[in-house]
């Protein structure tokens, strides 16, 4: 569908049912974000909250196994405790590089639980691999010209000015934009509820206005941020599908 959107999919799944929307802002690697959800998947078929918090120290023993302190985080996670909670929140606090991300999804899932149970509300949790920020999404977009040239300082410009625009009229932002070869790559921030290529069509076609120099067609992810030989390779295998 042309105006599919994230926000449009969870509110289908919910149907007629409330929810609190609590957005992901780190960007964690999301083979690493599935490992952690079928690790908390599996703890929760035996949980014993009693057992969780006496060995909720574990998480800060480096001397334990990595999978024992991955197991003891997604229990601490499960249990809608505010101790459990607050364990992993001061793990977080003390900064060790080892386990970090593991621990904030930790974290994150062991507020979704907490806010639910206070607020009386459905929590959906929504975690890509380029995070995001408050109630808005990051993604990774790249623009392609016509013609395999330098983007010259002019269409530079343009970019910058036009897709600007478009993105604050939906309450977005350009973080960061470079121009290499015949690509311009964003990083923006979107909110949840807009149709994010629905967005980049109108921005191509306000571009376009001064020169038709860009392509119709363009890349989208929210997963990771490409690199410039994962684009080409992109462009080789969807060369149709492109967005």
């Amino acid at each position: 569908m042309e105006n599919e959107n994230i926000y449009d999919k969870i509110r289908e799944l919910l149907g007629n049912n409330s929810a609190n929307f609590n957005i992901l802002e780190e960007k964690i690697d999301i083979d690493l974000q599935m490992q952690y959800f079928e690790v908390s998947k599996y703890v929760k078929e035996s949980l014993d909250q009693e057992k969780v918090l006496k060995n909720k120290e574990d998480i800060f023993d480096l001397t334990l196994p990595e999978k024992v302190r991955m197991n003891r985080f997604a229990e601490l996670a499960s249990i809608e405790n505010v101790e459990a909670y607050r364990t992993i929140e001061k793990y977080i606090r003390s900064s060790p590089s080892v386990l970090k991300e593991w621990a904030v999804l930790a974290l994150q899932e062991s507020r979704m639980f907490l806010e639910s149970r206070l607020l009386d509300e459905n929590q959906v949790f929504i975690s890509t691999g380029l995070g995001g920020k408050g109630t808005k999404l990051r993604y990774f977009v790249v623009l392609l010209l016509k013609e395999r040239k330098d983007f010259s300082e002019l269409n530079r410009k343009i970019v910058r000015n036009e897709v600007g625009m478009v993105l604050q009229k939906y309450k977005g932002e350009i973080e960061r934009i470079s121009f290499t070869g015949s690509y311009a790559t964003l990083m923006v921030i979107m909110p949840l509820q807009v149709p994010i290529k629905e967005i980049f069509r109108e921005s191509l076609k306000e571009c376009n206005l001064y020169g038709n120099f860009l392509k119709p067609n363009f890349i989208v992810t929210n997963v990771k941020e490409l690199s410039k030989i994962e684009i080409d390779e992109f462009l080789k295998n969807q060369r149709k599908k492109l967005f």
